[in-house]
């Protein structure tokens, strides 16, 4: 990739930004692809220690075999398997902390300033995509699961670095070309993958392929990532009935209310790239996002009324973290929330998640529905 085009990518964003700002709310299939505003942030003045960047994940370039944490369980898949759980971890482990890890460099590099944290990010994902990791065409349902959910993490954290006006990127026009065009084969895999899923099982897998092919999407500019996102959205509003509830996570029995939770943050933030980018998705299918969110807000002060949909009393232990909650910012800049909802919000902040590309309080507070 030459400079000059290292160059014109770097300023892609913003002059797209002012563009969208400019044209009103029209949907211009021809516009450069744009997050929302919050990803443009700037990092702060450097300052401290410049730090050492820790040892790469082993890049993960086998099968992708993993073990389900429910195996063994029936047809809800809502009873915990230990064993299977605990093999699942482990197989997992360099996947993982590139998920994380990665993460939490760009969120140093933003907090700090110091330039080392952004080199050492980049460092981690060109690493990977030397090796061509996550890339294998032999998986299970569990492995396209984490293919999917590592592509959603790891695209949706170096937005914020090739967005900044900060340009933390710039100098680094070999190593991002290469981690552009790895990212660019994860999302061609993911869309294969989750094509290939029967209709009647597109859940909340699907809804998170999804998130990470939009994020991608916005990466690479590319139109068709975009377009094949939005329809899966489409696909799981019409699934949204008229009483909120998304019936295929109601089928999750005692984890139908932790399942629609799980099921909020790739669908507010598919919604949220959308409207970055002049598509207003929010009244698909009669409001149905709205009207999923606020089911869900109702089920989290009563689960009583999940029990009495489903005939199960819920588990709770995974909405024990106020994190869980993180699609409430990208759901709070799409809407007018409620002072309740808002008060709410504003006492479990900051809410992060990398599966959703770090810190969404700093990406979206502030935003104006």
């Amino acid at each position: 990739m030459s400079v000059v085009r290292l160059t014109t990518m770097a300023l892609r964003g913003a002059l797209a930004l002012a563009t969208l700002l400019a044209s009103g709310c029209f949907w211009d299939s021809k516009a450069a692809l744009v997050p929302p505003e919050g990803y443009f942030k700037s990092a702060a003045a450097p300052r401290g220690k410049e730090p050492s960047c820790p040892p790469v994940p082993t890049p993960y370039t086998g099968d992708l075999h993993f073990p389900s944490k429910y195996s063994g369980s029936d047809a809800a898949r809502d009873k915990l398997n230990p064993m299977a759980a605990a093999s699942y971890e482990r197989l997992t482990d360099d996947v993982r902390e590139l998920e994380g890890g990665t993460n939490r460099l760009v969120e140093r590099y933003f907090d700090s300033g110091q330039q080392a944290y952004a080199e050492c990010a980049v460092t981690w994902l060109d690493s990977w995509a030397e090796a061509g990791a996550l890339l294998s065409e032999n998986y299970n349902h569990t492995g396209k699961s984490v293919r999917k959910w590592a592509l959603g993490s790891i695209s949706g954290a170096y937005l914020r670095l090739q967005f900044s006006r900060s340009q933390p990127l710039k100098g680094y026009a070999e190593q991002s070309a290469s981690i552009e065009k790895w990212l660019g084969q994860l999302a061609d895999q993911v869309v294969k993958d989750w094509d290939a899923q029967p209709m009647d099982r597109r859940n909340n897998h699907q809804y998170w392929a999804a998130w990470s092919v939009m994020a991608t999407a916005v990466v690479l500019d590319r139109r068709d990532l975009f377009d094949w996102a939005v329809e899966q959205y489409r696909h799981g509003m019409r699934q949204v009935d008229d009483d909120g509830y998304l019936p295929l996570e109601l089928s999750r029995q005692t984890r139908a209310l932790a399942y629609h939770n799980y099921s909020m943050g790739p669908l507010m933030m598919i919604a949220a790239f959308s409207q970055a980018n002049n598509l207003d998705l929010r009244q698909e299918n009669d409001g149905a996002l709205q009207r999923l969110a606020l089911r869900m807000q109702a089920g989290l002060q009563d689960p009583g009324i999940f029990q009495e949909k489903t005939g199960y009393p819920q588990t709770l232990e995974d909405l024990r973290s106020n994190n869980r909650f993180a699609w409430l910012e990208p759901y709070c800049a799409l809407y007018s929330c409620s002072e309740s909802t808002n008060a709410w919000r504003r006492s479990i902040e900051p809410l992060s998640t990398y599966r959703l590309g770090g810190d969404l309080t700093q990406l979206f507070s502030g935003q104006l529905p």
